[in-house]
């Protein structure tokens, strides 16, 4: 990673300095909450998409893993993640803001520790370090996506995610890029660090939100979709129907839209990344880049001070001298 510097509790270090205790409850039980968000080259100069959405999920995060009292502001770290990314000198990038437990709370009680708050940015150009543009193959992982009360599903939760890497493992070390891990009813949950969408008969279906995280990248394009003319439709899918798709991608801010050509050794629609899948993937692409007309509602540019509007869910912006 060629991070130069990471914003740390209010102060901006370079990224040697930037360093977590070995003793760190954050560390040793996984207590912390992050997001993934990206930056992107536009004409107007780089540009993070939809920042305060990732924000207020991570706000939420830290709420439901019981955080009370979360030291800076969702407008605070706007502005933390923007001066990182300028600090770094990069147009696109990715970032990675954490709350983690500090100071304490080794009685596996959140309460009598102290959370810190960080935001690192890196360039990352594709996904998993690797160019899969012409598509992946997933399969069926036999680890089971959590029970929603037992880790909860709708929190980016640290520790959670040792439920996906070992999925991942699995299907990796047995010759697959993805995995697609089942809810513990059987249905399709989602991948491991990204949400799973199909296309069948023109729709675009996506697995309810019941056992899933409410992705960014997945409600953006289930928008655009409905901007396109498409029908949109949440209900459960059983693993058969993963067989019997025209297309399936996976969405998120790391993969953004990455098709799937293969599900257990069988070949979705004709192996090759289907038509419906590429539209989305463009659309999303022009977004993310600053040429659709919703780019202004989604981006917030590196060149503008971000300062929050009352009661709502957007920016305005003063240029920076």
């Amino acid at each position: 990673m060629n991070s130069k510097y990471i914003w740390l509790n209010g102060e901006m270090l370079e990224t040697s300095r930037a360093t977590v205790p070995f003793l760190t409850v954050g560390l040793h039980y996984g207590v912390g909450v992050f997001e993934g968000i990206r930056a992107y080259d536009t004409a107007r100069g780089p540009a993070v998409f939809r920042l305060r959405d990732h924000l207020v999920r991570m706000e939420g995060s830290a709420k439901i893993l019981g955080f009370r009292d979360v030291p800076y502001s969702v407008d605070e770290l706007v502005a933390a993640t923007v001066e990182t990314v300028r600090a770094n000198g990069f147009g696109a990038c990715y970032i990675r803001p954490l709350v983690y437990l500090a100071e304490g709370g080794w009685n596996l009680t959140i309460d009598t520790g102290k959370p810190h708050v960080g935001v690192a940015v890196w360039e990352q150009t594709v996904y998993a370090g690797r160019d899969l543009s012409k598509g992946v193959k997933a399969t069926v992982t036999s680890f089971t996506r959590s029970h929603p009360n037992a880790n909860m599903t709708k929190a980016k939760v640290c520790g959670n995610y040792a439920n996906s890497v070992l999925a991942k493992t699995e299907a990796f070390r047995n010759g697959f890029d993805e995995a697609i891990m089942l809810d513990p009813e059987g249905y399709v949950a989602e991948c491991t660090g990204a949400n799973l969408l199909l296309v069948r008969g023109g729709r675009l279906i996506s697995p309810p939100l019941d056992a899933i995280l409410d992705g960014v990248t997945r409600n953006t394009l289930m928008q655009l979709a409905g901007e396109m003319g498409l029908e949109v439709e949440e209900r459960r899918i059983s693993r058969d129907s993963l067989y019997l798709a025209d297309e399936a991608f996976v969405c998120g801010t790391a993969a953004e839209v990455l098709p799937i050509i293969e599900i257990d050794r069988r070949p979705v629609r004709d192996g090759r990344p289907g038509p419906v899948t590429l539209r989305l993937q463009a659309a999303y692409m022009d977004a993310v880049h600053g040429r659709h007309a919703r780019s202004d509602e989604w981006l917030e540019y590196v060149g503008v001070v971000p300062r929050s509007v009352e009661n709502s869910g957007d920016f305005v912006g003063r240029r920076v001298p």
